[in-house]
């Protein structure tokens, strides 16, 4: 086994990853403040970085029609969105209107709004719903954890091949390395995580990015 060095982020460090990424964005700042103010479900909101990254892999694809299944308020879809050309397409799947309502009013303010659909139902109909043809460039998860296997079987046929599916939460704070961690949420985790690895339909790395970023780019 090579020497470990993966490090864990203290709040300096963070700090000075994230002051060496992108500059400042008047939206996403307003953004962050705004889901702050719901109180603690604010974690659900991807980490700056997480976003830039996300903004940056789809340049880097060309991607021009992509899914999100999990839209909270919005933070994520706008970096998607930002990444896309004029006439890419976003679609977004959630259940909650007032979470999207601030996603919407961000969007607007972003300048991306006409790249975005976004559809307020179950996600698994939503996607169920969608042309089986693989004509998807990208994928985004980040939604209730027990359904995660079911959404990448789902897009997985949809995606084209050399297109990819972004997992999060996949390190789910440590716990799914704990063996006592028994919980429904960190043993779908590791259901997901394990179905993954086991698949030959794809290449997949994980990255501890935030809390912990799947990549699976279809053969």
């Amino acid at each position: 086994m090579s020497e470990l060095k993966s490090l864990g982020l203290s709040p300096e460090l963070h700090a000075y990853l994230v002051a060496h990424g992108p500059p400042a964005d008047p939206v996403l700042e307003s953004l962050v403040r705004e889901t702050r103010e719901l109180g603690p479900i604010a974690i659900m909101q991807v980490a700056p970085e997480q976003g830039a990254f996300l903004t940056l892999l789809v340049r880097l694809m060309g991607a021009r029609r992509a899914v999100e299944v999990g839209t909270f308020t919005g933070y994520s879809a706008l970096c998607l969105a930002r990444g896309l050309p004029e006439d890419g397409h976003l679609l977004c799947c959630d259940t909650s209107e007032e979470w999207t309502d601030i996603a919407r009013r961000h969007w607007d303010g972003a300048g991306v709004s006409k790249r975005i659909e976004l559809r307020i139902a179950p996600a698994l109909e939503t996607l169920r719903a969608l042309p089986a043809d693989p004509h998807l460039d990208l994928a985004f998860i980040d939604a209730d954890k027990p359904s995660y296997v079911d959404y990448y079987e789902e897009l997985l046929p949809r995606l084209r091949p050399g297109g990819v599916v972004l997992v999060d939460n996949v390190l789910w704070m440590g716990n799914v390395a704990r063996p006592e961690a028994d919980d429904a949420q960190t043993v779908a985790i590791r259901r997901f995580n394990d179905h993954v690895t086991a698949d030959r339909r794809v290449d997949s790395v994980m990255l501890p990015i935030a809390d912990g970023l799947t990549l699976a780019r279809k053969r």
